[in-house]
């Protein structure tokens, strides 16, 4: 590996952030229900409103941030970029226009830049929850960012 990258261990308990907005609540619900059991072996944060639903209908254990037009989206990149979260799946409307779309776009901007994976519908969600590396350590490569830093 060169130095141009740095390695940033993800541990076998992954640190998902479930986000959903509106038109997309149900369908999240319905896909943590079916991977409830995988799930639970990590540790789940979500947004105000998703996380409030995910606790009430599957019992499990979330941490709430703010709903995302109120600054959840915000508080999620800067756990992101404090390297607090490993995953993100983000079941977002690309039909409907919301009032803070610059947020969602910054929000998945961050989630390049530090190389989290990002599920953003059920099949990506699917495929990447039952990936053998949910249940292993992973060492992810981030560019190192010290040159952009000195700019």
């Amino acid at each position: 590996m060169s130095q141009d990258y740095q390695k940033i261990l993800m541990n076998k308990r992954k640190r998902i952030v479930l986000i959903a907005h509106d038109n997309k609540k149900k369908d999240l619900l319905e896909w943590a229900r079916f991977n409830q059991g995988l799930l639970a072996k990590h540790s789940l944060s979500a947004t105000g409103t998703t996380g409030a639903l995910l606790k009430k209908e599957l019992g499990l254990e979330v941490e709430c941030f703010q709903s995302g037009p109120l600054g959840g989206d915000q508080q999620i990149g800067a756990r992101i970029t404090e390297g607090k979260i490993d995953f993100m799946i983000f079941f977002w409307d690309p039909l409907e226009p919301l009032p803070h779309d610059t947020d969602v776009k910054a929000l998945l901007r961050i989630a390049v830049v530090w190389n989290i994976p990002v599920a953003c519908n059920r099949a990506s969600a699917d495929f990447m929850i039952s990936s053998p590396l949910m249940s292993e350590e992973y060492e992810r490569l981030v560019p190192n960012y010290e040159g952009f830093r000195k700019r």
